[in-house]
């Protein structure tokens, strides 16, 4: 007896929803792309690694606004390490950060010991944006922690 109950109040608070939507006409919000920002400047991130290099294009809190790799251009393997396809992967996510974004002069953060160091900041200069400082953020050790154990006398 409760099942037939809830099957007859179901459909009538559906009916009356979508009269209530119709009275104010009020639409479902639909999730569609985002309003294309404008930023002028902003930071380009390259991390290189002897396997891959990862280029993300941010703005100046930290927001990435596009990316691209080597993987992602369709390099595979031991070519993905190398500055042919770093240059490829930051000529792409430049692009898009141009285009859709209209940036037009970045400061670069490299971290890493790659092969497309070089060669992701010379895609840069070619795609036409300003550069407006280099900064190298690669971590280096200083000795790290004590080792476990007791000391020694």
């Amino acid at each position: 007896m409760a099942e037939e109950e809830i099957k007859k109040t179901a459909p009538e608070a559906t009916e009356a929803t979508a009269e209530a939507t119709a009275e104010t006409g009020a639409k479902k919000a639909s999730r569609g792309k985002k309003g294309k920002r404008i930023v002028n400047s902003g930071a380009v991130h390259i991390q290189a690694t002897f396997n891959n290099t990862i280029i993300s294009v941010t703005d100046k809190t930290g927001a990435v606004l596009s990316a691209s790799s080597a993987g992602a251009n369709g390099f595979r393997g031991s070519k993905k390490g190398t500055a042919f396809a770093a240059g490829v992967a930051a000529e792409k996510a430049l692009d898009i950060a141009k285009k859709n974004h209209a940036m037009n002069s970045v400061d670069v953060y490299v971290s890493g010991i790659g092969l497309g160091r070089d060669a992701a900041i010379r895609a840069i200069s070619t795609v036409g944006m300003r550069i407006d400082s280099i900064t190298d953020v690669t971590p280096i050790a200083h000795g790290g922690v004590r080792p476990k154990g007791e000391r020694k006398p």
